[in-house]
């Protein structure tokens, strides 16, 4: 019962958003509890599709591609390394440095901005995507080690010991061996790197420049602000903005599950 409970208060605003983008204003105003739009404006959304706005949000939507690719692809790709030493390998220091990047956690983006921003525009990628991309990864870091090293430990040593009998090198190991055992895992922590940069607001706020290079978030705001009295087309807006970031969870749901519960290895 509380599952069900939790789960209506988590579904009900996001189906309203989505209902309410098939209804016309005057259906939102002048019977807001109603459930299904009547009639169905399909308009809304088509205008934000292919629209007099429609430029504005395909070039959003790309930035936000380019920002989560590269913020993914650095992530996990980093990660995977660090996740890996932390996990097989023995040397000075190992606990320690793992314990700095797990309070990594406690340190939200918030409060770096300032120094960020400096660091960015010294580094001459103000205004440009990589200035978001790379501190996105960056924050992304610290979860992704902590949900990859025990995954990692789970596999067990005899696999890594015949790997080395067959001519595997450490890194032939870890790239041949390992990372297909850790599909999961690694699923897993896409997804969150994903959804998170996908989601960011502050970050392409304070360091992009101009309209040409905002991402989603900071285009539903600005259109929230233009059509400041189409509640029904700033739910449509909203609901195409979440849907490529929900397809992707949908479609690795299986992963996620697996990745969260279970080891690399079961026997």
């Amino acid at each position: 019962m509380i599952l069900v409970t939790v789960a209506g208060m988590i579904l009900f605003p996001i189906g309203y958003a989505v209902l309410g983008g098939f209804k016309s204003n005057g259906q939102l105003v002048g019977d807001p509890v109603s459930v299904l739009p009547s009639p169905w404006v399909f308009s809304n959304y088509t205008d934000v599709l292919f629209g007099v706005n429609s430029a504005a949000f395909w070039k959003e939507a790309a930035n936000s591609l380019i920002i989560a690719t590269v913020a993914v692809t650095a992530t996990v790709g980093l990660a995977s390394l660090a996740a890996f030493a932390f996990a097989r390998m023995i040397f000075r220091g190992r606990e320690a440095i793992y314990t700095l990047f797990v309070f990594g956690l406690l340190f939200p983006s918030a409060v770096a901005i300032l120094p960020l921003y400096i660091l960015v525009r010294q580094l001459g990628l103000s205004g440009n995507l990589l200035g978001v991309a790379i501190p996105q990864a960056a924050f992304a870091l610290p979860l992704t080690i902590v949900i990859l090293r025990p995954f990692f430990r789970s596999i067990p040593v005899e696999l890594e010991d015949a790997a080395r009998i067959d001519g595997c090198s450490t890194f032939g190991f870890f790239w041949r061996v390992l990372l297909p055992l850790a599909r999961p895992a690694l699923a897993t922590v896409s997804v969150l790197a994903i959804v998170t940069t996908w989601n960011a607001f502050l970050l392409p706020l304070i360091l992009l420049n101009g309209e040409d290079q905002w991402t989603l978030p900071l285009g539903v705001m600005n259109f929230a602000g233009q059509y400041a009295q189409d509640q029904a087309r700033i739910l449509a807006f909203t609901v195409v903005a979440i849907i490529p970031a929900v397809i992707f969870y949908a479609v690795a749901e299986r992963h996620i599950v697996s990745g969260l519960t279970g080891g690399a290895v079961k026997g």
